[in-house]
């Protein structure tokens, strides 16, 4: 597996140490580990963001903007709506293309790359509004992701030669821990459209783990969900960084992203006011000034 065992020790009882974090045994842990190697040093900047602006006609979506997420961290991207969140996101993922500025993973510019080599490059992302293959099982939507890691070619796999036959068994091998590492393995043979809301949303997060990411991107993961719903999946997210991962979360709701992070990047109206751990954030006057007028609850 990954040079990441040795950094990063998994637990063979997690949901023992926090709260709502999934029960994953170290074989499970261990399958779902991130499998590709990152040069990059835990600690150390995994992406930069440096300078990076969208404007949209006359309109600045974002305005010079700049951070780094460090790898084994879980990173918080926050701000009011319309502060620019998902446009940031966008841009980093490559479904907008920057004004100016760049994006860097692991040093290599990813600025006018198309989506797909973005994600073999080594960034993940899950969506605000779910995007499964509802007429596929749980399974098979995961192994789609694992196929964006596979190196058969469409005669080898038409012919199922040796190496085909040998990826598609490890596809379903993995696809098969990535779904017991997100906690719905029972589920693996069901349509992706009958399963729950919550279980859809844990398998579209298993399906950007499948793609082996050096950074997995959460947009709004906890949309929809119920309080009990929401500490499951703040469990599951520190599960999943435990386990090796580098983790992006943009998400509206502050006590979720307050509960998880291990620092956090704050917007308003397209700049970045804020950038620190976050008990900082809390006591922060432009934080808490940007959040006024939004539901009391959220800033709880």
């Amino acid at each position: 597996m990954g040079a990441h065992s040795e950094d990063l020790p998994v637990s063979s009882d997690i949901s023992a140490q926090e709260p709502g974090a999934v029960a994953v045994s170290e074989a499970v842990a261990e399958a779902a580990a991130p499998e590709r190697e990152i040069d990059v040093a835990v600690g150390d900047a995994l992406v930069e963001v440096k300078n990076l602006t969208i404007k949209f006609g006359g309109l600045v979506a974002l305005d010079d903007v700049s951070f780094t997420i460090k790898r084994g961290e879980i990173l918080g991207l926050i701000g009011p709506n319309g502060a620019g969140k998902t446009t940031c996101f966008n841009a980093m993922t490559g479904v907008y293309k920057p004004t100016s500025g760049q994006v860097l993973l692991e040093g290599q510019v990813l600025n006018g790359m198309k989506q797909h080599k973005i994600t073999r490059a080594g960034m993940a992302r899950t969506f605000q509004n779910i995007r499964l293959f509802g007429e596929m099982t749980a399974l098979e939507n995961v192994v789609v992701g694992l196929d964006a890691r596979n190196k058969t070619s469409v005669i080898g796999a038409l012919l199922r030669l040796p190496r085909h036959i040998r990826e598609e068994k490890a596809s379903i091998e993995r696809g098969m821990a990535l779904l017991e590492f997100v906690g719905i393995a029972q589920d693996a043979g069901s349509l992706a459209r009958n399963l729950s809301y919550g279980s859809q949303r844990r398998l579209e997060i298993a399906r950007a783990l499948a793609t082996d990411p050096k950074l997995l991107c959460l947009d709004e993961p906890a949309a929809g969900f119920n309080p009990a719903e929401k500490e499951e999946l703040m469990g599951l997210i520190r599960t999943i960084r435990d386990d090796g991962y580098t983790v992006l979360l943009i998400e509206h709701d502050m006590k979720l992203v307050m509960g998880v992070t291990d620092r956090i990047v704050v917007l308003e109206f397209g700049k970045k006011i804020a950038d620190n751990v976050p008990h900082v954030i809390r006591e922060d006057p432009k934080v808490v000034s940007a959040y006024l007028g939004e539901p009391e609850d959220d800033f709880a």
